[in-house]
């Protein structure tokens, strides 16, 4: 595979596994009707005196339309009114949350449950392998190196040293191509900003090199092992690191033992702001290969520079970014692709750059029913992960194309890894489902045979619960798949507390996963569904376009169908069924709960996009406006302000329990979407259920957060649960 750490997949993942209402807001339906109340909540716990909200008198055109945001002053989370604002919140919140009587009893079992040895997939560079584990209660994993198969372990680097309360993160890791050098960076809580670093892997001691400003990057050694390519932005403005717009990202040459203002500017585009650039080098170390992001649509660019030639200029061989191009690997001038032109679900072509014209262009796999998700270059042949509904199918091909092997997996779940060089005979891949605690294998392309690597022991009866898949229909037919997990001797007398989670954006698709905090609730007598709706990548680009821009409404259609089907089917009841999703997932959530806050016992919306008119105006939402659109069109603006979260709360309507979460060094949806959200629906709460807002300190998004903060947040959104659905906890306090 190309030497890199960046893929367009990547990005798509990272950017994207959260008082009185003034005249003017949308207080009602598209069709003007306010539906009142909701049924059956759940426990009427009392209500709480809520922090006093103040209002602005804030108003905006658009378009004709004149729409207010009383609350705007909270997207400052800089000021001392916020952070006043914030700590008010939290008593309120965490005074709740510290009177119920599971909540201690839930933190030590998931204390419990999570103390194992947990590996992450190893990788060869040289003669040596890398591989990241934590013991079980670390704050972060732990990056070990093994010079050679026989070769005991050494800890080549651990970022728990780096922040005593864990905080600092180890992102992303490169080593040179004769494993000698280690480019590392790290994130501080939770930020989606990088500092590189690099470490001699021989000594395990850093050399000078520092690296700022770096996000949504990479790094790629070039083939002489003396320095790497990454992408950086300008540094922000004082003050607003946090939620400035990220525009004009460069990308660079960094060789070791020089200072970062001596970079080489290898490649920008001052007359295109919104372009990024993603880089790996060729195995054979002839080109480096830019892949040209812009946003987050399933379509980019690809460059290249001939390594050849000192004096080469950077050839735009794809820049019509009409479908998504990933470089596979190449045979000379040769380029292999994994792409979605006129193939909504993928294929692998062959483009020879010295006569790049598209009737030159050759499918070598074409597009089948299931979804290519992706590929690799191992043994020489083309390993191909696709998603045959929702779940993976992994495929060996010949380099001209043709069919060898199918590699068998140990049942319905997520397999992914396969990386490594063109001429490995042998590759790791990690197989996880809801009920299998992410297996490590090592595959054997000569005997194609599977072996496992790594498996954890978890205290769980996993034996006592199974996994389905179902099928139901959307409001208009459409057939969306869903798992559902429990106990496999529950009843379906409707009384089981259930928890609906889903996402249906950007492309990504949601497999079955392991988390080890699902283990408490399916032990509370749970149910966990997850709903694959329109928007995500189950089923190819078709399937993500049918729930993005003007189509979005489909998303929330399916998941009220999701709860819909639940219910019918005896599963749950709306005082038991609550719902959560993270990020655009907390978006869905929100939307939801305006549509249909007579559907639900509960919703947990996790740093949310909740302003759907200005979520393009921070950080890097302008990339989401390929998904969502833009209040600026004046053809996107009525479908975005008919689901905003914040703009479609409505008075005298009965919610769900709410429990809003975010943190205050989210710099991908920054933390005012939540904090508005949550105060408007304070205010115009007609019910007696509580709505609380959770805030943790020191945390962003959801990446490199450690385990011990981990463990409080599944302990305190449990606790909640237990609350408002009424669930009894099993265990009792030591």
């Amino acid at each position: 595979m190309p030497r890199t750490t960046f893929s367009t997949t990547m990005l798509l993942v990272a950017i994207f596994s959260l008082p009185l209402l003034l005249a003017g807001c949308k207080d009602q339906d598209a069709d003007g009707k306010n539906p009142g109340g909701r049924a059956g909540s759940g426990t009427a716990a009392p209500k709480l005196a809520y922090p006093v909200t103040a209002t602005v008198d804030q108003q905006d055109n658009y378009h004709g339309t004149v729409v207010a945001d009383p609350y705007r002053w909270l997207e400052d989370v800089n000021s001392p009114e916020t952070a006043a604002w914030v700590k008010a919140q939290n008593e309120v919140t965490f005074g709740y949350l510290e009177s119920i009587p599971a909540r201690e009893s839930l933190q030590e079992r998931l204390t419990a449950l999570w103390d194992y040895p947990r590996y992450q997939l190893p990788f060869r560079e040289g003669e040596r392998i890398f591989f990241r584990k934590n013991d079980g209660l670390q704050n972060q994993a732990v990056l070990y190196v093994q010079d050679g198969d026989e070769a005991e372990p050494r800890v080549l680097l651990d970022p728990n040293a780096l922040a005593e309360d864990g905080t600092v993160a180890l992102g992303s890791v490169s080593v040179s191509d004769n494993g000698k050098l280690l480019a590392w960076s790290t994130s501080v809580s939770g930020s989606d900003w990088r500092t590189w670093r690099v470490r001699d892997v021989d000594t395990g001691q850093d050399l000078d090199d520092l690296i700022e400003w770096s996000k949504f990057s990479g790094a790629a050694w070039a083939p002489d092992n003396q320095g790497f390519y990454y992408s950086r932005y300008d540094k922000p403005t004082a003050g607003d690191t946090f939620e400035e717009a990220n525009f004009y990202q460069k990308l660079y040459y960094h060789r070791v033992g020089t200072a970062q203002d001596q970079d080489v500017l290898v490649y920008e585009r001052s007359d295109q702001k919104e372009w990024g650039f993603g880089s790996s080098v060729s195995e054979d170390g002839r080109f480096l290969i830019i892949q040209v992001w812009h946003g987050t649509a399933e379509e980019n660019g690809l460059f290249y520079q001939d390594l050849a030639d000192p004096d080469a200029k950077v050839v735009e061989l794809l820049a019509d970014f009409d479908a998504s191009y990933e470089f596979l690997g190449n045979d000379g001038n040769v380029f292999y692709l994994q792409t979605n032109l006129n193939a909504p679900r993928s294929k692998v072509i062959a483009i020879d750059t010295t006569s790049p014209a598209r009737a030159n262009w050759r499918t070598l796999v074409p597009e089948t029913e299931d979804t290519l998700r992706g590929a690799t270059m191992l043994n020489d042949q083309f390993v191909l992960t696709y998603l045959h509904d929702a779940h993976s199918k992994v495929r060996v091909h010949a380099p001209d194309g043709s069919f060898v092997n199918e590699i068998a997996l140990p049942g319905l779940g997520t397999a992914a890894g396969f990386s490594g060089r063109r001429n490995h005979t042998e590759t790791y891949y990690v197989f996880t489902s809801f009920l299998n605690p992410s297996d490590i294998y090592r595959y054997d392309f000569k005997q194609q045979q599977s072996q496992v690597f790594r498996r954890p022991e978890i205290d769980f009866d996993f034996a006592a619960y199974t996994t389905k898949q179902v099928f139901y229909p959307s409001a208009d037919g459409t057939r969306i798949p869903m798992f559902i997990v429990l106990r496999k001797d529950l009843q379906p007398d409707g009384r089981n507390p259930t928890i609906l989670s889903g996402y249906g954006g950007f492309n990504i698709p949601l497999t079955p996963r392991f988390s080890t905090g699902l283990l408490p609730w399916l032990e509370l007598g749970g149910i966990f569904a997850q709903a694959n709706l329109r928007g995500g990548g189950e089923y190819g680009e078709e399937w993500h376009r049918a729930g993005m821009l003007a189509n979005k409404q489909n998303v929330f259609a399916d998941f009220i169908a999701a709860a819909e089907y639940l219910i019918a089917e005896g599963y749950t009841s709306t005082p038991k069924l609550a719902i959560y999703g993270a990020s655009n997932g907390g978006l869905l959530v929100g939307a939801c709960v305006n549509q249909r806050p007579d559907l639900f016992g509960a919703a947990i919306p996790a740093v949310g996009v909740m302003d759907m008119l200005r979520f393009h105006l921070f950080t890097i939402g302008w990339a989401w406006v390929s998904d969502y659109g833009s209040s600026e069109d004046p053809e996107m603006f009525p479908h975005l302000y008919a689901y905003s979260p914040y703009h479609n709360l409505r008075h005298d309507v009965a919610y769900p329990a709410v429990m809003v979460t975010t943190a205050d060094h989210d710099d991908r949806v920054v933390p005012g979407h939540s904090f508005k959200y949550a105060a408007r629906l304070q205010a115009v709460q007609a019910g007696d259920t509580p709505v609380l807002i959770r805030i943790q300190t020191k945390s962003g998004h959801g990446g490199g957060k450690p385990t011990k903060m981990i463990i409080e947040e599944f302990a305190d959104r449990y606790a909640f649960l237990c609350e408002v659905l009424e669930v009894q906890e099993p265990w009792k306090t030591a």
